[in-house]
């Protein structure tokens, strides 16, 4: 599964806009994101669909975001596991 790419990640737009209003998390490329300096979570296009990888404790857990469900689980996935404070 490719990384995706700025043009796949088109469909995602207000998800990404709503992960890029996190102070927590840095953007370094296009749908790349960092917390506390490591990779935190990023997007896959695939023909099912666009997946996103989000660091969990112990490894990357991937979720389906091309729908509203998959992409509410993503956000609420994502808070959980954010530091509580954007110093972190």
């Amino acid at each position: 599964m490719k990384h995706a790419t700025e043009e796949g990640l088109l469909p995602i737009t207000d998800l990404l806009d709503e992960i890029r209003r996190e102070a927590r998390v840095k953007e370094r490329g296009t749908g790349i994101f960092y917390s506390r300096g490591k990779a935190f979570l990023h997007f896959h296009e695939d023909p099912r669909g666009i997946f996103a990888d989000i660091r969990g404790p112990d490894d990357w857990e991937r979720f389906a975001v091309s729908d509203q469900p998959g992409q509410a689980s993503l956000l609420a996935r994502m808070f959980a596991l954010l530091p509580n404070s954007a110093k972190g």
